[in-house]
């Protein structure tokens, strides 16, 4: 497939499902945040001595995890408001859909490995191990990940 020559369709058909990760990813920590709340304040009404403060204490660090897990992804919502999807030409940045010869890479948030329309698709954070090396690359060039060559051929 020439990504070259695509129309930014599958650039946008991406972006929205990285927006779809982010969104179910706010909607569950905000969600588990809630019921551990809920579950902390239903507990101190039937507990009581050690056990009430055990308890309290085990649902106050389960509900910090949540609301850093809340963070990271309204994090990672704010760099994909940043992400430019428009055509380009020039050298792999925020935004590009990078071929190689190991695969194609959306330069974007870091979420793994998405399919669409049929087709895998790497989605790597800009400051990831992998996003780092594909910055700045152009067709052509190579770099070396995990011990394996990556050749860059296409950029769109």
């Amino acid at each position: 497939m020439d990504i070259g020559r695509v129309d930014n369709s599958i650039k946008q058909h991406l972006l929205e499902a990285c927006r779809q990760h982010v969104t179910a990813r706010i909607a569950h920590a905000q969600q588990a945040i809630a019921a551990a709340s809920e579950a902390a304040a239903s507990d101190g009404k039937s507990s009581a001595g050690d056990k009430y403060e055990t308890t309290r204490e085990m649902m106050q660090q389960e509900i910090d995890r949540y609301q850093q897990s809340l963070a990271n992804a309204k994090q990672m919502e704010q760099h994909l408001a940043a992400v430019d999807i428009r055509p380009q030409s020039g050298p792999a940045t925020l935004g590009s859909l990078v071929e190689t010869n190991r695969g194609t890479f959306f330069i974007a948030i870091g979420i793994g490995r998405l399919e669409v329309d049929g087709r895998a698709y790497g989605i790597v954070s800009p400051v990831s191990p992998i996003g780092a090396q594909l910055l700045g690359k152009t067709i052509g060039q190579r770099f070396v990940f995990n011990s394996q060559e990556y050749t860059v051929s296409q950029i769109a």
